[in-house]
């Protein structure tokens, strides 16, 4: 009985993508900064709907840049989640980029995208970060750099932080966890780790049943001295205590 209603939900998502990129390609050009933002985070709030995804914002989303959000990463829902509670721009991997349909989304809402393997890249990257954010902008990174399970928080990379410190800017740590909303319990439904694949993630998540995104944000800091590896692995125990102790 769950693939009737899947198929339902998948073609909602699948026009909801297309209005997307119409609303991208049409409209965001005459818009404003801060209006483009606004159709951004309701755009995303109707995508988790159409995949019957409540949303649960926790804490205190940044209202104006400059920030650098950290956040763990779980799944390809996660940067929809995160645009749903506050429009950010996201620092992604450059494959996305060439992606059908999600490329052109992605470029549109103002993602910067890094070629992982190089460090001379991740150089380039941290200096239009950094620039990025003296002009006031919100970006948002997985300092993960990949996926987890959804149980544990990897151990962060530092170096996308050095943007932060150099344009002395604040870092707001971010939780993520998805959870079955009649148990409380955490669901493995979006997660995308080892043998997954996109389209198995997607369709369980098409699936699942009183599916809850929660996002906690918490308190931005400063770097207050500590050098980029210190920094992030204070980053990453905050994160930790976040999704352990729940937030009002």
């Amino acid at each position: 009985m769950r693939a009737p209603v899947a198929l339902w939900r998948a073609l909602g998502v699948v026009a909801h993508l297309i209005y997307g990129a119409y609303v991208v390609w049409w409209s965001f050009p005459r818009l404003t900064a801060a209006q483009r933002s606004a159709r951004v985070e309701v755009w995303s709030r109707t995508m988790l709907r159409r995949l019957a995804i409540e949303l649960v914002v926790k804490g205190q989303p940044a209202q104006h840049g400059p920030v650098l959000l950290a956040s763990n990463h779980i799944s390809w829902l996660d940067i929809g989640v995160i645009h749903a509670s506050r429009h950010c721009r996201f620092i992604s991997k450059s494959e996305i980029k060439s992606w059908p349909l999600v490329g052109m989304l992605a470029t549109g809402v103002g993602t910067l995208y890094i070629e992982r393997e190089s460090r001379r890249d991740a150089m380039r990257v941290v200096h239009h970060m950094a620039e990025a954010l003296r002009a006031g902008d919100i970006l948002a990174v997985f300092p993960e750099g990949t996926t987890g399970d959804g149980t544990s928080v990897l151990p962060f990379h530092a170096n996308l932080l050095q943007a932060a410190i150099a344009a002395d800017a604040p870092v707001q740590p971010l939780a993520l966890h998805f959870a079955d909303r009649r148990t409380g319990q955490i669901s493995f439904a979006p997660c995308y780790i080892g043998d997954d694949t996109l389209l198995g993630s997607l369709w369980r998540t098409l699936c699942a049943r009183d599916l809850q995104a929660v996002v906690s944000f918490g308190e931005p800091q400063k770097a207050q001295g500590r050098n980029r590896r210190e920094w992030a692995s204070d980053l990453r125990e905050v994160i930790v205590a976040m999704r352990s102790s729940p937030q009002p």
